[in-house]
Formats: structure tokens, C-alpha cells, sequence
């Protein structure tokens, strides 16, 4: 319930800077619980990271080993990425935020049990993509950071919402948002980007 509380106020705060008092108050619990369940106010936010994460992993999994394409595959990564953070919006910065300093014992398991593996899923399947003709050489952290830059960018500044005149990120704006970063990435990381449009395996998931 704790986790559940934690993840509702920072999506309606739009903020991972949530103090014990707030939870209190947003969840009609003691804050004294979160020390006691988890030892720590980032404790409590590392469980809330690794529960979601998990899910993650296991569809990471799960989509390398499909028999389909490359192209396929990345669509399908590029779609679950952007589901991910619009079902938790505050995902990155939660990440970001405990990830602050890098030579601490949370951050260095953070960046094993989530950045690691899915650079790695990343760097695989962009190898994938070479043997099989369908991609170009592409750097893996270059596409890291624009892959997820991208689709982490309207979950982060929401703020830009009200400057174009639209209201929220609804289920139609997300799916022609998915369409969207799909194209920038297969326009450059495609041998030929016509393949983007007849690939097997869409865009959603």
C-alpha cells in the first residue's frame, strides 16, 4: 500500500522529491512505517523502482527471445518504453534521483539491476540488426541516450503541454507518439527505412 501511495502522489505531484509527511497524508498511513517496511525513505523509493522495473526486465526478456525481426523488436522496444513511463511518469527522474551519487551502494545496485541489463538488451539487439542487413552500425550509447531521451522528453516536461495547447498526454496522443519516435529512430538506423512500414511486429504493445 505504502508503494502504491508513493507512486499515485508522484504522478499527481509530478515530482520523486516527496517528503514522509506528504505520503502520510496522501495514504491515511504512519510515515513511521516506511522505516520500519523499508528502512529508509529511499529504500521505500528503491522497492518502488525495482517492483516496476521487474515487470520491464521480464518484457525485455521475453522480446529478445521472439522469433521475429530486428526491425520488429526494436519497434516493439521503442512502444514498451514509452508505456512504461506514461503508466509511471516520474520513472526516469525517480532513476536519476537515486542514482545521485554514483559511488553509493543504491546506485551501484540500481545500475545492476536496471541500466545495465537494458543496455545490454539494447546493445544486443543493435548487433542483431547488423548481422541480419537490417540495421546500420549505430553507437550504442549515442542511441541510448536518444532513444530514451525521446521517450522519456513529455513525461519530463509536461510544462510544454500548456505552450502547444494540449491538455494531457491521453491513450490517443500516446499512440501517435509511439508512431512518431518509431519513425525518427528506423529513418536512421535502418539500411533501408522503407522496412520501418513493412516489418513484421507494429509499433504497440
Amino acid at each position: 500500500m505504502l508503494l502504491d501511495a508513493a507512486s499515485s502522489l508522484m504522478i499527481r505531484t509530478q515530482s520523486v522529491d516527496i517528503s514522509l509527511s506528504e505520503l502520510a497524508s496522501h495514504s491515511g498511513l504512519n510515515s513511521a512505517l516506511v522505516k520500519y517496511y523499508f528502512g529508509s525513505k529511499n529504500g521505500m523509493l528503491v522497492a518502488l523502482m525495482k517492483r516496476a522495473a521487474s515487470t520491464a526486465l521480464a518484457q525485455l526478456d521475453y522480446l529478445k527471445s521472439m522469433p521475429i525481426s530486428p526491425t520488429a523488436k526494436m519497434k516493439l522496444h521503442i512502444a514498451g518504453i514509452i508505456n512504461t513511463y506514461h503508466r509511471f511518469p516520474y520513472w526516469n527522474r525517480l532513476v536519476h534521483y537515486l542514482l545521485q551519487d554514483p559511488t553509493s551502494a543504491q546506485s551501484a545496485e540500481i545500475v545492476e539491476f536496471f541500466v545495465k541489463p537494458l543496455i545490454e538488451f539494447q546493445r544486443d539487439i543493435l548487433a542483431e540488426g547488423v548481422r541480419a542487413g537490417e540495421f546500420r552500425q549505430i553507437d550504442p550509447m549515442n542511441f541510448y541516450f536518444s532513444v530514451v531521451g525521446a521517450c522519456d522528453a513529455p513525461f519530463f516536461a509536461r510544462f510544454v503541454f500548456d505552450l502547444m495547447g494540449v491538455e494531457d498526454f491521453d491513450d490517443q496522443r500516446r499512440r501517435s507518439y509511439i508512431a512518431h519516435v518509431t519513425e525518427l529512430v528506423l529513418s536512421q538506423l535502418l539500411v533501408e527505412p522503407e522496412r520501418a512500414r513493412g516489418a513484421d511486429g507494429g509499433s504497440e504493445s
